[in-house]
């Protein structure tokens, strides 16, 4: 019975049904999962990877969808194997949560905000344990330790709310753990994350995995994410599984051209070590012409010195401010025209903010930003408004930076009528080519956001920024949420695009591996601060900041042979930014130890 599957999954067809009838998620997939073993099913969005482990949990039919073909049958340890496509609702509850546990991909929405940490918690090690209150708490504390979340007493106590990203995504992980399942299901369980935090909740899965025998189905988009955790490897594309085989064969030798396409989509670190500019990707089966490396100029766009801004913390009785949080901290930097200056850390280190206090979305405190030679932090609300045609932002999340009820057209019209500088057939006609521009077809001009997919949104979004010719586009996390293939397309676009009309990127990023695609200057931040900044080449070459160094261990490579275990990691948490009113930090001092490349001598708390 040794080599009895865990779960095998046989002819799976998913139908849903839309407005313009029935459509196949799923059209005949079927593999197995061993004990002990981790499968990584991969693909872009929409090629059914979710559905197939929904459809395993019976998840699938609250979303909309219907098995409506094949067997699922899943190895229960006690009761033998059963087909769970068929199986009565009252016998799933029984095995979610005890035998399949499932970590989901957006740990906000997978907790229950009402409800404290330890409620969440023992809820199930109650109903499927029939363990006593104080037993399911000491279990409870002992999972928190588990997953190395720090001051797991206190944590229990506290709601999501209070957590950040990392540490909640502990918390979905310890719960779906929490009954010792014999599979877990983990659904993109990292892509929300940053590197540091991603690399510590890939290594606690593994070590998890090693001690409790629990086989692993882990679903992804990222192939840096496969070469770290996979056994074996399923490639779906469209709803079709394509090709399946052990993960040094899927990295080494792919048969299927769609792997093929997905492997060479993936940015990997040192791919541009003895490139002195940044130039597009080579991409499979896309037209292109020879990539040019990007030179830029050296002339200053814009001159950031000493930027200081902090958001008041407000308590007590009256609201008054208590302390401070010290979200960006004695920041100085350059950006050259025609080039790109990468800011990278991980979340909560001011990077973002940067980018806003730029623009004056939101308000610094103290020092200086000089854009074509004038400080726009003096400047009344109308000559701000007239600078912001020359200084555009690209957001994260594309979707909720467009209108859902206006159509695309006039979302990339619109700026052009607030600035009067086009209208009637002219306006359309400049609205279709920047379509053209961002490789985006005219009859998409009638069409609402909800009716495009993530990377086609966010092609939208930089058409929109480009519709005012600006000479500067802070992009903020721009490609964080794309899939592998269609961040390569948006990327090489923002390259070409910076080729062809000189434009200058602020780009905000925690993905090391893209800053060093698109980087002419990288700025590394932790904590508020500036810790490093120089040329990209020698940042990435010879990091100094202790920092720098850390993060640059922590990002995983698309490479089976070289796999992280959790000692190379070993990361400090990060610092509260939180300050007392009278609290003065110290000024940045930096040391240039390289001809442009300055590190930081003030203690950053790293």
């Amino acid at each position: 019975m040794l080599d009895q599957p865990i779960a095998r999954i046989s002819g799976l067809k998913v139908q849903f049904q839309t407005k313009d009838g029935p459509v196949l998620g799923v059209k005949d997939v079927s593999f197995d999962v061993q004990p002990g073993e981790t499968v990584c099913v991969v693909g872009e969005s929409g090629s059914g990877k979710s559905v197939s482990s929904l459809s395993l949990m019976r998840l699938v039919e609250f979303g909309g969808g219907e098995i409506v073909g094949g067997s699922l049958e899943f190895n229960r340890k006690d009761q033998g194997v059963s087909d769970l496509a068929h199986a009565e609702q009252s016998m799933m509850k029984q095995i979610r949560g005890n035998e399949i546990g499932m970590i989901f991909q957006e740990p906000m929405t997978a907790l229950n905000p009402v409800f404290t940490v330890g409620r969440q918690l023992t809820e199930g090690l109650r109903v499927h344990k029939g363990m006593t209150k104080r037993q399911a708490e000491a279990r409870a504390l002992e999972l928190l330790t588990e997953v190395r979340i720090p001051e797991p007493k206190r944590r229990l106590r506290q709601y999501p709310h209070e957590l950040s990203g990392g540490m909640r995504q502990r918390v979905v992980i310890a719960m779906a753990m929490a009954c010792e399942p014999r599979l877990l299901i983990a659904d993109e369980p990292t892509t929300a994350l940053d590197v540091t935090i991603q690399a510590e909740i890939l290594a606690l899965m593994d070590r998890l995995k090693r001690e409790t025998g629990t086989a692993v189905l882990f679903i992804t988009h990222d192939m840096a994410v496969v070469a770290q955790m996979a056994d074996r490897v399923v490639v779906m594309f469209r709803g079709n599984k394509v090709e399946e085989g052990p993960v040094q064969q899927i990295f080494e030798n792919p048969t299927h051209d769609y792997t093929k396409a997905l492997l060479a989509a993936v940015p990997k670190l040192g791919e541009m070590a003895d490139k002195e500019y940044p130039e597009p990707m080579r991409l499979m089966g896309v037209e292109q012409s020879e990539p040019k490396p990007i030179k830029g100029t050296d002339k200053v766009i814009l001159n950031v010195e000493n930027l200081v801004t902090r958001f008041p913390v407000k308590g007590g009785l009256l609201r008054r401010t208590v302390s401070n949080v010290h979200a960006v901290e004695d920041v100085s930097f350059k950006v050259f025209e025609g080039q790109t200056l990468s800011l990278v850390g991980e979340s909560g280190c001011g990077k973002s903010t940067v980018g806003r206090s730029l623009l004056r979305l939101v308000e610094p405190m103290s020092g200086k930003v000089e854009f074509q030679g004038q400080n726009i932090l003096n400047y009344s609300p109308s000559e701000m408004r007239k600078t912001r045609q020359q200084l555009q932002m690209i957001f994260q999340d594309p979707f909720a930076s467009l209108n859902p009820q206006m159509q695309l057209l006039d979302q990339v019209a619109e700026p052009l009528r607030n600035y009067g500088l086009a209208s009637g057939s002219e306006l359309h006609d400049r609205v279709a080519e920047l379509f053209d521009r961002v490789h985006l077809p005219r009859s998409f001009m009638r069409r609402y956001p909800h009716e495009m997919s993530g990377g086609q949104r966010q092609r939208i979004a930089i058409a929109r920024a480009l519709a005012l010719h600006p000479k500067l586009i802070v992009a903020d996390e721009a490609v964080s949420a794309l899939d592998v293939s269609v961040q390569a397309q948006v990327l090489n676009l923002m390259m070409e695009l910076q080729a062809d009309l000189g434009l200058s990127f602020l780009f905000i990023s925690h993905d090391m591996a893209v800053v060093e695609r698109v980087s002419h200057q990288v700025g590394v931040m932790y904590l508020g601060r500036l810790v490093e900044i120089g040329p990209r080449e020698r940042v990435f070459a010879n990091p100094l900041h202790a920092y720098t160094q850390a993060l640059m261990r922590a990002v995983p490579i698309a490479d089976p042979t070289l796999r992280k275990s959790e000692r190379d990691l070993n990361f400090k948490p990060i610092p509260s930014p939180i300050h007392e009113l009278g609290y003065e930090p110290e000024k940045s001092e930096y040391l240039e130890l390289e001809p442009g490349h300055f590190v930081l001598t003030t203690d950053a708390g790293y």
